[in-house]
């Protein structure tokens, strides 16, 4: 599955702050966290996918989603990597991976080393640069052929 990002075009900052609540637009277009513990998707054990809250572009599946114990959202890898773009991070005194959506372009979290195996990484991503899609609304939100990975489990 690829998603291509066809007839997206990222919205200017107007329309974002009309769209995106406070929080959601400072995650994601000023490269904010939100709190640990405090977000709609830390401890969310649904089955569905995670899309960017900007361009819809899909990010993350439950399959793939575990307890970090972090208090954020985390996964061992995208359900499209091609969706993913991974940055420098050299704020607050360290060196991080940040996470951006490739067509949204919006800082979604960071990257570590400290994952579960077999590929040992962590996407830690703030919940407020996601939304969920439930498994029973995959056809009606126009993400139907994700639908199968769920009927494969």
């Amino acid at each position: 599955m690829a998603w291509d990002g066809n007839g997206y075009r990222k919205q200017g900052v107007d329309e974002l702050k009309k769209r995106l609540d406070p929080e959601q637009f400072h995650v994601t277009q000023e490269n904010g966290t939100e709190a640990p513990f405090r977000n709609a998707y830390w401890d969310n054990k649904l089955e569905g996918i995670y899309v960017d809250a900007v361009s819809g572009e899909p990010l993350f599946s439950s399959l793939d989603k575990f307890d970090s114990g972090t208090g954020w959202p985390s996964f061992s890898k995208p359900l499209e990597p091609a969706n993913i773009d991974l940055h420098k991070d050299r704020s607050h005194f360290m060196e991080r991976t940040e996470v951006r959506s490739k067509f949204g372009d919006s800082h979604l979290g960071h990257l570590f080393d400290d994952g579960p195996a077999p590929g040992g990484q962590r996407y830690c991503m703030n919940s407020a640069s996601l939304r969920f899609i439930a498994r029973e609304n995959l056809e009606k939100e126009g993400y139907g052929e994700y639908r199968k990975l769920f009927e494969m489990k």
